[in-house]
C-alpha cells in the first residue's frame, strides 16, 4: 500500500540530508579555508605568517567539531565575550551534524522498509519523492540564494540576527579578538557560495534521477503495450 506519511517523511529526510551534507562542507574540508589564506590575502591582512594562521584556524576548528577539544584561538588574543560567540557556533555545528545522522538513519530504514515491502512510495505528480524533495529545496534556496547574492552584507546580519538572537558578541573587537583577522568576511561569502553551490547540485541530482527514471517508465511501458 502506499504511504503518504512515509513517503513525505523521507522526503523531509532527502531535503535535510542535502542541506545539513552541504552545510558541513566548509566546516570539515578544511583545505578550502587553507587555499584562501593565499587567494584572500589573509597573511597581509592579519600581518601573520602562513603557519600562524593554518595553526590558529585548526585550533579553532577541533573546538568547533571535535567532542572534548578545549578552545583556543592559536597565537591570537581572545575575549570571553569572542568565546562566548564560539559556544554558541559549536552549538550550531552540533546541531548540523546530529541532524544529519538522524537523517541519514532515517533515510536508511525508510528505504529498508520500502526495500522489504513494508510499505510502496507515494509518487506526488507521477514524479518519484526524490525529484519533489530536490525541487522543491532547490526553489526555496534559489530564493534564499537569490535575497543574499543581492545584498550580502545585509544577509550576514540578519543571519546573525535570527540564529544568535539578543546577542552581539559575534562583532568581534580585532584588538581584543584577534582570530577575526584571519576570518575576514569574504571567507563567510565563499562559504555561502559552496554551500548554495553543493545544495543546487545535489538537487538538480535529485531532479535529474527522477526524470531519468519516469522516462525509462515510459520507454518500458511503451515496449510493453507493443
Amino acid at each position: 500500500m502506499k504511504n503518504k506519511i512515509l513517503t513525505g517523511l523521507l522526503g523531509f529526510f532527502i531535503a535535510i540530508l542535502i542541506i545539513t551534507f552541504s552545510i558541513g562542507l566548509p566546516i570539515y574540508f578544511r583545505p578550502f579555508y587553507y587555499i584562501q589564506i593565499d587567494t584572500l590575502n589573509i597573511e597581509e591582512y592579519s600581518g601573520a605568517d602562513y603557519d600562524t594562521i593554518k595553526d590558529a584556524f585548526d585550533e579553532l576548528m577541533d573546538y568547533l567539531t571535535i567532542p572534548g577539544n578545549e578552545f583556543g584561538t592559536g597565537a591570537f588574543p581572545y575575549s570571553e565575550e569572542g568565546k562566548s560567540h564560539f559556544v554558541d557556533c559549536k552549538v550550531l555545528f552540533d546541531l548540523n551534524l546530529y541532524a544529519f545522522i538522524i537523517s541519514l538513519v532515517g533515510f536508511a530504514v525508510l528505504m529498508i522498509l520500502k526495500k522489504i515491502g513494508v510499505f510502496q512510495l507515494w509518487r506526488p505528480f507521477g514524479m518519484n519523492i526524490a525529484f519533489s524533495s530536490g525541487a522543491y529545496t532547490l526553489g526555496f534556496f534559489a530564493l534564499i540564494g537569490g535575497l543574499v547574492a543581492i545584498n550580502f552584507d545585509r544577509a550576514f546580519t540578519i543571519f546573525h540576527t535570527i540564529f544568535f538572537p539578543g546577542k552581539d558578541n559575534w562583532l568581534f573587537n580585532p584588538y581584543t579578538d584577534g582570530i577575526i583577522m584571519i576570518l575576514p568576511q569574504d571567507f563567510f561569502m565563499n562559504c555561502a557560495i559552496l554551500i548554495f553551490s553543493s545544495i543546487i547540485l545535489l538537487c538538480l541530482d535529485c531532479i535529474c534521477s527522477g526524470l531519468i527514471e519516469k522516462y525509462r517508465e515510459k520507454l518500458h511501458a511503451e515496449h510493453s503495450f507493443i
